[in-house]
């Protein structure tokens, strides 16, 4: 199963989900139209600055009702860089069997990413230490990220029994989010790709972790741009890190994620 093979994963489930909707979803900002592969209106548009970059993990959203429709969603981002990705919309009373198969991929050893201090103690850990698979190989990380609100990423981790055989990894960044485009009433918590940024880093994928970084903040810098109706500017210092580790040998990337 590859997600590029489909093209943008989660491009497609917003087309799934537009498809089911009984009423037009229209996003706030978006007079003139958006652009079909950022979401940024066409003068903001940032797909020419899209950064490749090798994984070997891979990343499982689980997307609440309408997240694959929010122009601000970060699970994008992560689909645009990492290319083992899979996206699934959730519901309490049903599961994608798509996403069950997925998850019985013996080549994948899924954590599921919460919060420790909601979860029974054993089942937490702090590291990734991906087990021997049969053949003597160790299994792939597979990052399952509960992409929504709190209070939908709680309903997802609590009514999910499917995900209650794996482990939880509990992050502690030290570090507060830089996430601007929406609001929280907690600094710890983090939006979803800083999230899937810091599983990368746990995972031993430092520069994949700075890429995914720099090209949210390049994607948060323009988002703010367009809303704010601002000229577009590329010479910011986002952008200029994003440039610096696009240019620069994988050997070469600097180690700035603390977790």
């Amino acid at each position: 199963m590859n997600p590029e093979s489909e093209g943008h994963v989660v491009a497609r489930l917003r087309a799934e989900r537009l498809a089911a909707s009984t009423k037009p979803f229209v996003a706030r900002g978006g007079a003139g139209g958006r652009c079909a592969g950022c979401r940024l209106p066409h003068a903001y548009c940032v797909c020419d600055l899209r950064p490749s970059v090798a994984t070997r993990a891979g990343m499982c959203l689980l997307m609440g009702d309408i997240e694959a429709l929010k122009p601000s969603n970060t699970g994008w981002l992560i689909a645009d860089l990492v290319s083992d990705t899979w996206a699934f919309a959730w519901a309490r009373t049903r599961v994608d069997p798509r996403l069950l198969a997925l998850l019985e991929d013996p080549q994948w050893q899924p954590y599921v990413v919460f919060p420790g201090e909601f979860v029974e103690p054993s089942r937490v850990v702090g590291e990734v230490l991906p087990p021997q698979a049969e053949d003597g190989h160790p299994r792939r990380p597979l990052f399952i990220l509960l992409d929504g609100t709190w209070t939908e990423a709680r309903k997802m981790f609590n009514k999910s029994p499917y995900l209650s055989r794996f482990p939880v990894l509990s992050l502690n960044p030290g570090t507060v989010s830089n996430y601007r485009l929406r609001r929280s009433t907690r600094d710890d918590h983090f939006c979803t790709a800083e999230v899937a940024a810091l599983c990368l880093a746990l995972a031993g994928e430092t520069r994949a972790a700075e890429v995914l970084g720099a090209w949210l903040d390049v994607f948060s810098t323009q988002y703010l741009q367009a809303k704010r109706h601002l000229r577009p500017d590329r010479e910011t210092e986002a952008h200029r890190r994003l440039s610096g580790l696009s240019d620069a040998p994988a050997d070469q990337a600097t180690t700035g994620l603390a977790v």
